[in-house]
């Protein structure tokens, strides 16, 4: 069953994820009803997490969502 019908990896946030989550780990900044996010890895220690659409890069080799930060300090290019 997919994550969200935007895709496996992409959702938007509805009342109840934006109750648990608080705020983006990426940016530090809350959510709010209706924010695109996606499921990405990053530099925070464990499994991938919710983060705003525009704090991610998709990277096609992995098939996988990855932090803006943590993809270019591995040497990617945006």
């Amino acid at each position: 069953m997919p994550f969200g019908d935007r895709g496996p990896l992409k959702s938007i946030i509805d009342r109840e994820k934006m109750i648990l989550l608080k705020r983006c780990v990426a940016c530090n900044r809350p959510f709010n009803l209706g924010d695109p996010v996606v499921l990405a890895c990053g530099a925070w220690e464990g499994s991938a997490r919710l983060i705003h659409e525009n704090e991610a890069v998709y990277d096609a080799a992995s098939g996988n969502y990855i932090e803006r930060k943590c993809y270019s300090a591995k040497g990617g290019k945006i």
